[in-house]
């Protein structure tokens, strides 16, 4: 296993960390993190500074080195793993889902790691090999917060682009009821991106739901809606 690209960008990570930032990045997060205290500008710095280096690997190596920089915890970690394995997309198999989904399962312990490998990448994945969505829709059994969360926020860009409507109310409908309010706010940003190019059927949806919808969820779906409509929705 060639992990030598990991084993840089840990030691350029160690060498940038600043207790001020690391203090200031913890209160965003309602769990116990592990972060160095690399400032987003760094980390990006980071990331940029080995972007030739992938070139130079295969998509074996590249995701190889993406689980090494998982495995540590540390969230500056996994944001730049989840951009790496972002830059192979166009090379995904089918077999790759089977990666993506122990990432997700194993090493997803917070909002801002999901967020960053299920936006993008597993979106990416999804858009590829779009028979996966069923395997989202798995998802919102798990007793995991953040796997449950995943199956929503996965699919926040092709909401927004009007798409896989059918299978984001499946989706929605699996996880309405959920008292994790980071699955709520999962789910209800999904809804949101939805409504961008689905207004009149995420509104008619709300509408349907809103005796059960948690207000958390309902909220973030209403919020890109006109100011009559939101009025509508959150009336009792």
């Amino acid at each position: 296993m060639n992990t030598t690209m990991a084993e840089k960008i840990r030691k350029e990570l160690k060498a940038r960390a600043d207790e001020k930032v690391r203090k200031s990045s913890e209160r965003f997060f309602k769990e116990p993190v592990k972060v160095y205290g690399v400032s987003s500008k760094n980390s990006t710095a980071i990331f940029k500074g080995v972007l030739g280096e992938i070139k130079k690997l295969n998509k074996k190596e590249v995701l190889e080195n993406c689980e090494n920089l998982y495995q540590s915890g540390y969230c500056e970690e996994a944001w730049i793993a989840a951009s790496l394995a972002y830059e192979k997309r166009e090379e995904f198999e089918e077999s790759d889902f089977k990666i993506l989904e122990k990432w997700v399962k194993n090493y997803i312990d917070d909002w801002a790691k999901c967020d960053t490998l299920c936006n993008h990448t597993v979106a990416a994945f999804i858009d590829k090999y779009p028979q996966y969505l069923e395997n989202l829709k798995e998802w919102t059994q798990s007793p995991l917060r953040y796997v449950k969360r995943a199956a929503a926020v996965t699919l926040i860009i092709p909401a927004r682009e009007g798409r896989y409507l059918s299978d984001i109310f499946e989706i929605a409908d699996k996880l309405l009821m959920d008292p994790d309010d980071m699955v709520q706010k999962g789910y209800g940003w999904m809804l949101k991106a939805a409504s961008q190019s689905h207004q009149k059927e995420v509104f008619d949806y709300v509408m349907k739901h809103k005796g059960v919808m948690p207000r958390t969820a309902l909220r973030y779906a209403i919020e890109k809606m006109p100011q009559d409509l939101r009025k509508r929705s959150m009336e009792r």
